[in-house]
Parts: C-alpha cells; sequence; structure tokens
C-alpha cells in the first residue's frame, strides 16, 4: 500500500533558483528548483516560524530569511549546530504532470 496522497500541483512557475509557496492538503509547501531539480519542503522556518519562500538557496540548502538557518533540501536536516528540521515531501512526474506525495496517517493506511 503506497505511504502517500498524491496530489497533482497545478500552476507550477518555478524559474531556476527560485522558490513558489504552495498550499497542498492543508499544508503550506516551498516548492524550489535548484541546479534543475524540483524539492519540496515545509514553507516555515522551525527556529523562528519565517516563510522560507521569502529566503533563498545555496549549495542544495534553503536560507530563511530571517536568522539565516539553513535546510538540507533533500533531507530536511538544518545546519551542524541548529538541531532543528524541516519537512520534506517527494515528488513524481506522471504523463507530464507534478504530484507532490503528503505521507497518510497510521489511521488512514491502516482502513
Amino acid at each position: 500500500m503506497d505511504k502517500e496522497d498524491w496530489h497533482l500541483v497545478s500552476d507550477v512557475q518555478v524559474a531556476e533558483g527560485g522558490m513558489q509557496r504552495l498550499k497542498v492538503a492543508g499544508k503550506v509547501i516551498c516548492l524550489v528548483k535548484q541546479d534543475g531539480e524540483l524539492f519540496a519542503v515545509g514553507n516555515r522556518c522551525p527556529h523562528a516560524g519565517a516563510d522560507l519562500a521569502q529566503g533563498w538557496c545555496e549549495a542544495k540548502k534553503i536560507v530563511c530569511p530571517v536568522h539565516r538557518h539553513r535546510f538540507d533540501l533533500t533531507t530536511g536536516r538544518g545546519d551542524a549546530g541548529q538541531g532543528n528540521f524541516i519537512p520534506t515531501y517527494p515528488l513524481k512526474v506522471d504523463s507530464g504532470k507534478l504530484y507532490i506525495g503528503i505521507h497518510k496517517s497510521w489511521w488512514k493506511r491502516l482502513f
């Protein structure tokens, strides 16, 4: 059984090095394009709640615009010493359309 519910994302227009804020299944997600690859991560910095889509990327890390906390786009882990992380979401392309996977709760997977 699939652990994610896959949600079609429309109107995605992310330029190289850019970010776009999306609302998917009640979650606010930041879609990032870095080195030709798309990443989907949580949009709120866990340190101070800042909007990460207002930040920037460098070396496959998203940087918070408020206190400069950095998070790996692949794993969501914060830099050493931060002790925090952001959620990451899987992406897939099917028939030329982009989908974001939102993890199903254990209850929903059971039934």
